[in-house]
C-alpha cells in the first residue's frame, strides 16, 4: 500500500505529512482524501511529532543512510473503483509490491483489517471502508550525504537537495525522506514543500515554515511567475543555439510514473541550450516554462539526447534502440510498461542463493558496462559524501546490530538484498536556480556539471 498511514505508536488521527501533501501537493496518490472536511487546521499544523520520528533510527553502512525495520500500519479509505471487487484482488492490482501469497498470508493472520475487523481475500468492498494493513516495513537505502542548508530565514527553508532522497513518503520509503530526515537532523519539524524534484534528481529545493507563505509560492508556480533554471548531461553533442521544444507530455501510467509526447498530450514547454561539450556527452541549461512531470526527461529523450544515466528514459530494452527519440518506441503502451515494470521492481535487490553462476560474452560486457557506470556515478557522489557534516553523521549513526526486529510473518526478513549500487542513487539532472516574486535562490553546480568533467574514471569503485 502507499506511504501515507500511522504508526502504531501514533492516535487514530492521520499523520501530519500525509495532511500536509493532501493541502498543498494534491497528490493523487493511494490515500488522498477527497473530503476536506477531515483536514483540520490544528493536524495541519501539528508537522513531524516525536512519537512518529521514533519510529525507528537511521544506521551508516557502505556509504549509505539505512533505517532499521519497523512496524507500520498503512490505513486509507475504499477508493469508488474498489467497490463491489474483491479485497485480494484489489491488493494484487493496485499494491503490487508483494505477491498475493504474501497479500493471502497478511489476510490470514489478521494484518490487513477492513473497519478494524479480520476478513477473508474474497470479502467485497462496500463505499467507506476504512482498510489497515500492519506491516514489518523495511526500507531502501539512500546517499549517506548530510544535507546542506543554503539559506534559512523566518519565512524559507532552501537546501540542495541530494540524489537518490525522495522529498516527500513514498513507496518503500518515508524515514528515508529528506521531510523526515530535516526533522530528525536539523530540527526542522514543520516546512511545507512548495515544488518537487524527482528522487534522483539533486539540487535547490525550497521550503516555506508556513503554510500562509507556502500558498502564496504555489500560486505564483500556478500562475508561472516562478522562473526555473536545471542542468543536465546528456549523450552526445547537443545542437548548438537555443532549441524550443512544445511537444505535448502524456501520462500513460500515472502508477509508475512514466510519460510520452503524445498529441493526446497536455501543453508543455522547455527551453534548451548547450553550455559545453567535452567530447562525449554535453551540459545542457534547461527552461522548463510548464511543469509537466518529467518534461525535462521526455522532452531530452525525443530530441535523442536523453541524460546520459536516466534509468527510464535512456533505457534502450525499454524503448528500443532509438530509446525513444522523435517519439518512436516500436512497441505498444502496454509492451513499453511492461518492459520498464521488469526493470524496475523489487526484485533487482533480491540476492538469490540458489541461482547458477553463468558467464558468458554478454554476461562480463554487461558487467564491463555496470563497472564502468559505478565508476562514473561513484566519482559524482564524492561531491555529496565527502561534504561538511558528513564525518559527525557517521559516528552518530554506528550500525546498532541489537537494533534490529526480526519478524518470523515478515518475508523481507528472511530475504537478502543487496545494496543499491553507486548507479541506481545518482541521475545527472540539477535543480539549479529558482527566481518568483521577491525572491530568489541558487545551488552550487555539482561536480559532474564542470565543464571538465570527464565520464570515464580509471580507479575502482
Amino acid at each position: 500500500m502507499s506511504s501515507e498511514g500511522k504508526s502504531d505508536k501514533s492516535t487514530d488521527d492521520q499523520p501530519a505529512e500525509t495532511l500536509m501533501k493532501k493541502v498543498l501537493l494534491k497528490r493523487k496518490g493511494d490515500f488522498t482524501d477527497r473530503n476536506p472536511k477531515r483536514i483540520r487546521s490544528k493536524e495541519i499544523r501539528r508537522g513531524l511529532d516525536d512519537s512518529t520520528l521514533k519510529e525507528t533510527e537511521y544506521y551508516f553502512e557502505n556509504y549509505l543512510r539505512k533505517v532499521y525495520p519497523y512496524y507500520f500500519t498503512y490505513t486509507t479509505f475504499c477508493k469508488g473503483r474498489w467497490v463491489g471487487r474483491q479485497l485480494i484482488d484489489v491488493f494484487c492490482e493496485e499494491f503490487r509490491a508483494h505477491s498475493k501469497e504474501e497479500y493471502e498470508k497478511n489476510i490470514t493472520v489478521g494484518n490487513i483489517k477492513v473497519n478494524g475487523k479480520p476478513v477473508t481475500g474474497d470479502y467485497i468492498f462496500k463505499e467507506n471502508d476504512r482498510v489497515t494493513n500492519k506491516v514489518h516495513r523495511h526500507e531502501i537505502a539512500v546517499v549517506a550525504a548530510p544535507i546542506n542548508i543554503i539559506h534559512s530565514d523566518e519565512e524559507f527553508v532552501v537546501v540542495d537537495k541530494p540524489p537518490s532522497i525522495p522529498i516527500h513518503p513514498c513507496g518503500r520509503y518515508r524515514h528515508n525522506c529528506l521531510l523526515f530526515i530535516l526533522a530528525k537532523d536539523y530540527g526542522l519539524n514543520e516546512l511545507y514543500s512548495v515544488h518537487r524534484l524527482d528522487r534522483l534528481t539533486s539540487g535547490l529545493l525550497v521550503f516555506t515554515k508556513t503554510i500562509k507563505k507556502s500558498q502564496e509560492i504555489n500560486e505564483q508556480i500556478r500562475e508561472r511567475k516562478v522562473k526555473k533554471e536545471y542542468v543536465c548531461r546528456v549523450v552526445g553533442n547537443f545542437p548548438d543555439g537555443v532549441i524550443h521544444c512544445k511537444e505535448p507530455l502524456e501520462v500513460i501510467s500515472p502508477k509508475m510514473g512514466i510519460c510520452i509526447v503524445s498529441p493526446n498530450g497536455k501543453d508543455c514547454e522547455t527551453i534548451f541550450e548547450k553550455l559545453s561539450f567535452n567530447g562525449t556527452s554535453s551540459i545542457v541549461q534547461c527552461k522548463p516554462l510548464t511543469g509537466r512531470m518529467h518534461q525535462i526527461r521526455v522532452h531530452l529523450q525525443y530530441l535523442g539526447h536523453p541524460i546520459i544515466n536516466d534509468p527510464i528514459y535512456n533505457h534502450e530494452h525499454a524503448f528500443g534502440p532509438l530509446k525513444g527519440k522523435n517519439g518512436e518506441m516500436g512497441k505498444s503502451r502496454d509492451q513499453l510498461l511492461e518492459d520498464l515494470l521488469k526493470t524496475h521492481n523489487l526484485q533487482k535487490w533480491l540476492i538469490d542463493d540458489n541461482a547458477p553462476i553463468l558467464q558468458n560474452d554478454d554476461t562480463d560486457a554487461n558487467n564491463s558496462i555496470n563497472d564502468q557506470e559505478n565508476k562514473m556515478s561513484l566519482n559524482a557522489l564524492e561531491y555529496y559524501i565527502k561534504s561538511n557534516g558528513y564525518e559527525k553523521l557517521v559516528e552518530k549513526y554506528v550500525k546498532k546490530p541489537e537494533n534490529f526486529i526480526i519478524e518470523d510473518s515478515c518475508d523481507l526478513c528472511h530475504q537478502k538484498y543487496m545494496d543499491p549500487q553507486p548507479k541506481d542513487l545518482i541521475m545527472f539532472l540539477h535543480a539549479l536556480k529558482y527566481q518568483g516574486d521577491g525572491w530568489e535562490f541558487e545551488s552550487p553546480l555539482p561536480s559532474w556539471a564542470k565543464d571538465d568533467w570527464k565520464e570515464n574514471v580509471t580507479e575502482a569503485v
